[in-house]
């Protein structure tokens, strides 16, 4: 029987080593990741504001249907085209991503997996701009993201990649997808209107959809993580068990965390959106290392994971950063600590050799510390300083935010003339009328106030 196995495994060997069990083990991983984007949203638009959770879920659905195009066009071949002109900074080729023959297979599944690797990195960015953002503006904006993502990770994961050839280590996206969301989703635009006028964050519009979001990411994550093993051929299904496991025990104790800072900041409360954030934080943070960390070793990366998501929501708030729904604290901070943990933790992989250095903790020295400390800097310039110079150029043609009077009535009133009963839209309708004939919002009217 063995023998047969044998057999039957060696013909299907495609090219470069693929094995059918590996593009099966791709191919399903992403089909999971690909439903995060529901959980992105569910989580986003129970963030917002009522007046505003179907507006958010709206830039999730063309964070996929634009961004995706893009990349299919034009970001794959930059992250890892291989053609003439592929440099150290990008790749050159591969652009309108295509296959004939016996590359059908490897070409496909590859393009897959990191497509939706490239659309959950717009995705964050989403979220923390919440509630202020011309949904027209931030369509073009969704067009032209994939760049601010696949640069970096052309760095990371290319083989031509500058960074990738240093020895640098991110298994699942700790830095090439969260670091870099975080990091845009932080410099974009300005606070929401009277935000520093309260104490505190803004009311949650539905908690139980945040909830059920973080369910939805939760579970998702397995298959960012272990999915990132790209196979299951050879060793490679240890590493994927091994990352799976992690990021479960990760997110244990990152759970633990929040729950108990919640009860110290609160007075003996459970605030929700802490508990979210420190679970999402633990996962941020044992992302980039999962396959090569401990059980042990994750539970002190995601507490720490977990603390940082939330100890750094104060911070932003003293330096006037407005987070709608704490994309900065969650990934950019988790980001940046899964990207310095796999410095610390990270072991030699002698399975499938996806490093070669070795952690601070474990003899490796302060070089891969220094690497991936690198990698930090790098992500954090580009990704900020790319999406200003976009947001800028899209201000040129399309205001990138929403009007004040937009903003006060609700991008799902004003965009999607969608109608939320007790939130007080059509009595804002009814009063900048009045008092404003000018104004002219293009709105249907619609509910009980016509607004004359």
């Amino acid at each position: 029987w063995n023998q047969t196995w044998l057999k039957v495994a060696a013909s299907q060997d495609n090219n470069d080593g693929w094995v059918w069990d590996d593009a099966t083990w791709i191919l399903c991983s992403s089909f999971i990741i690909f439903t995060m984007q529901t959980g992105f949203g569910m989580l986003e638009s129970g963030c917002v504001s009522l007046k505003n959770e179907v507006n958010i879920m709206m830039k999730n659905v063309v964070d996929v249907v634009f961004g995706g195009i893009t990349y299919w066009a034009l970001g794959y071949g930059l992250s890892y085209g291989s053609g003439p002109g592929t440099n150290p900074f990008f790749g050159f080729g591969d652009w309108f991503v295509n296959a004939n023959g016996k590359d059908i297979g490897p070409v496909f599944t590859t393009f897959l997996f990191q497509l939706s690797f490239a659309t959950t990195a717009t995705t964050i960015v989403s979220g923390g701009i919440g509630e202020r953002c011309n949904f027209n503006a931030y369509c073009i904006f969704s067009l032209l993201n994939t760049f601010v993502y696949c640069i970096p990770a052309g760095w990371l994961w290319g083989k031509h990649g500058f960074l990738k050839n240093l020895g640098a280590i991110d298994i699942a996206g700790s830095g090439g997808v969260h670091l870099v969301g975080g990091t845009s989703a932080a410099v974009i635009m300005g606070p929401r209107l009277g935000r520093w006028d309260i104490i505190g964050d803004p009311p949650m519009g539905s908690p139980t959809n945040a909830c059920i979001g973080l369910f939805m990411l939760w579970w998702g994550w397995i298959a960012f993580t272990s999915g990132s093993s790209f196979g299951v051929s050879g060793r490679k299904w240890i590493l994927a068990a091994q990352s799976a496991c992690t990021t479960m025990v990760a997110s244990f104790s990152g759970g633990i965390v929040a729950i108990f800072y919640s009860l110290y900041n609160t007075n003996g409360k459970l605030n929700i959106l802490m508990l979210i954030n420190g679970i999402l934080g633990a996962l941020v943070g044992i992302t980039g290392g999962c396959a090569l960390v401990s059980l042990r070793e994750s539970v002190i990366i995601g507490a720490i994971g977990a603390f940082l998501a939330n100890i750094s929501a104060p911070l932003l708030i003293w330096m006037k950063v407005d987070d709608a729904v704490g994309a900065t604290c969650v990934h950019g901070f988790g980001g940046l600590w899964g990207m310095l943990a796999v410095g610390l933790f990270a072991r030699t992989d002698h399975l499938e050799g996806v490093s070669q250095h070795a952690g601070l903790f474990h003899g490796g020295g302060f070089y891969l510390l220094g690497v991936q400390g690198l990698c930090c800097v790098c992500f954090m310039l580009w990704s900020s300083i790319a999406t200003l110079i976009l947001i800028k150029i899209i201000d040129k043609f399309v205001h990138f935010r929403m009007t004040e009077i937009q903003e006060l009535v609700g991008a799902d009133y004003c965009e999607h003339n969608i109608f939320h009963s007790g939130v007080g839209v059509t009595r804002a309708v009814s009063v900048i009328k009045r008092h404003d004939k000018a104004v002219d919002l293009g709105l249907v009217p619609v509910g009980k106030n016509k607004g004359f």
